[in-house]
């Protein structure tokens, strides 16, 4: 068996500012909020928004430049909203613990769960080990097993678990497919179609892992802070379901993976020397696993029942020829369960309404993990443990997993952006701003407006973070949805989608530092390949937005929604 434990930790490079652009960050942070905190209100902004500008570009700054950690320039909301008299401390730190958090809180323990019992490594296996038989199919396998995983784990943790093994059928091939002695033109040609494999598998599990993130709410963090924020920007608002969003954006997530694979497979051999690649790579990493254990059946039980749970439970209409008519796909059992509270359990209609949300699912099934208990052998044990079975009982999670796995950082994130949307709309900037812009945007067509829009979150997420990027900016999106008279939907959607497509720089995701920092992709690669992909990835989003996300949500075209009203100081 093949040792396949590799380092796959990104360099520090490509993960931490450079102390000296981080001491320049922290100056030019400091001097703007200075600046924009003494200078003049403008026309139209109340002291409290210009306060609130002045706070928003020195996080802003502070996150591009990460001259502190990204999650403590979270926080600065927390001290300085009731310090500038923003907003009450009480308002602020509600937007730390919304059911979005949760949402993701729940999410990523199911998540740690599956790993735990290396039921993720199962399903990778099985996904690549079915397809792969050639150099272009071996890239296929990985890139689904990538992007499946990705819709329901982290992307950053699907990378992890993916990097190890490609790296492993790397080696192997390079020993297997050598060629005779003395067959130098040979080598080299084995060599360069060892290289060229290398790339396609690097580039496509980061491809993958960011496109199978859009197919989900869970899947990338944008989609989480998306959530969050419009919540707090919009609350009389319908709110896109896990169904509603997986509808749109499944289809999504296959045509940019049909993209990626074609760019980068387009030239790859047919076979890398004289090896013959097959599924027993797979079937002998498959057999090491030995038999799917208890927790791995329960566990795959718990995913599979909240992925159901999620999927299932709102209502999906759509409407048929834009008219009056629809087609009710899913039924969903969350207004069923609503009619039970009101009319079994005596329930007030106004808490019923509403009483169900995805996070309550991902809450339920996470507790669940804390209580159900399953036999687990460790050859590493105390053989004292269980002198019959070498066996003990342990619950599907516990603390120190979640303690040691949960991106606690991320949460603080995910509030820092929530209390930003929050205090965008309430102290009248998101407003202002979305005026502001909406005078730019005067007379433009929808599709242009959408164009515009995901250019500019692609090619600016790949230098910043997606989150912060997100989060800064869909208050103003909303803003200028409202003055333009638009669905603010429209605006606001695909902008958080296109901020995870971006393909082209090592510090724009997480899966592209990590990969990148494997050493078997250089910069002009990743740049090359993903430059082209940036603008696919904007065409389709604008094609699914108008010919998906219009129908599955029922937006009206050129209509403001009786909901979008920015709310407003008194």
């Amino acid at each position: 068996m093949i040792d396949d434990t590799v380092h796959t930790e990104p360099r520090d490079d490509f993960t931490r500012s450079d102390p000296k652009w981080q001491s320049l960050g922290l100056l030019i942070a400091i001097v703007a909020f200075v600046g924009v905190l003494t200078a003049p209100t403008p026309t139209g902004l109340s002291p409290a928004a210009h306060r609130l500008a002045a706070t928003t570009l020195l996080m802003a700054v502070l996150w591009v430049s990460q001259a502190v950690p990204i999650a403590a320039t979270s926080l600065i909301p927390l001290a300085a909203y009731p310090l500038l008299g923003i907003q009450a401390a009480g308002d602020v730190s509600r937007s730390y613990m919304n059911a979005n958090i949760f949402l993701f809180f729940g999410g990523f323990i199911i998540a740690l769960g599956i790993e735990r019992w290396d039921l993720h490594r199962r399903i990778a296996l099985h996904v690549v080990s079915t397809i792969g038989s050639s150099p272009r199919l071996i890239v296929l396998g990985f890139m689904l097993a990538t992007a499946f995983l990705s819709m329901w784990i982290s992307n950053t943790a699907t990378t992890m678990l993916m990097l190890p093994i490609a790296i492993a059928l790397l080696g192997t091939l390079g020993e297997t497919g050598t060629p005779p002695d003395g067959d130098a033109a040979a080598l080299d040609r084995q060599e360069r179609a060892l290289s060229r494999l290398g790339v396609a598998l690097m580039l496509g599990i980061a491809y993958s892992a960011s496109s199978g993130g859009l197919a989900t709410l869970v899947g990338t963090p944008t989609n989480i802070a998306f959530m969050g924020q419009w919540r707090e920007l919009f609350p009389e608002a319908p709110e896109p379901s896990m169904a509603e969003w997986f509808v749109v954006y499944v289809p999504l997530t296959a045509f940019m993976l049909t993209a990626a694979f074609f760019v980068l497979t387009w030239k790859l051999p047919r076979r890398i020397g004289s090896a013959q690649i097959g599924r027993s790579f797979f079937g002998e990493r498959l057999r090491a696993l030995g038999r799917p254990s208890a927790g791995e059946w329960a566990m795959l039980a718990i995913f599979l029942t909240t992925a159901a749970l999620w999927i299932f439970r709102k209502p999906i209409e759509i409407q048929i020829g834009g008219g009056d008519g629809t087609f009710t796909l899913i039924k969903g059992w969350s207004p069923a369960y609503e009619r039970f509270l009101v009319e079994k359990l005596g329930t007030d209609p106004s808490v019923a309404q509403g009483a169900i949300h995805d996070s309550t699912v991902a809450m339920l099934m996470a507790v669940l993990m804390f209580v159900i208990r399953m036999p687990r052998t460790d050859r590493r044990s105390d053989p004292r443990t269980d002198q019959q079975s070498g066996r003990r009982w342990e619950p599907l999670i516990d603390w120190q997993t979640v303690e040691r796995g949960m991106p606690w950082g991320m949460l603080l994130l995910f509030g820092g952006g929530f209390a930003m949307a929050s205090a965008f709309g309430s102290s009248g900037l998101s407003a202002w701003l979305g005026e502001t812009l909406a005078r730019s945007l005067q007379g433009a067509s929808l599709p242009v407006l959408v164009v515009c829009i995901c250019l500019m979150m692609t090619f600016l997420t790949e230098f910043t973070s997606n989150v912060a990027t997100v989060s800064t900016l869909l208050p103003i999106l909303a803003g200028a949805a409202v003055t333009l008279g638009i669905d603010p939907r429209l605006l606001m959607i695909p902008a958080t989608v296109t901020a995870s497509c971006a393909f082209m720089l090592p510090i724009a995701t997480p899966p592209n530092a990590i990969v990148f920092a494997s050493g078997r992709v250089s910069m002009g690669q990743m740049v090359r390949h993903g430059l082209l992909l940036n603008f696919v990835g904007v065409a389709l989003v604008t094609a699914i937005t108008f010919a998906l996300l219009v129908p599955v949500m029922g937006i009206s075209l050129g209509e403001l929604p009786g909901w979008a009203t920015m709310p407003q100081t008194p």
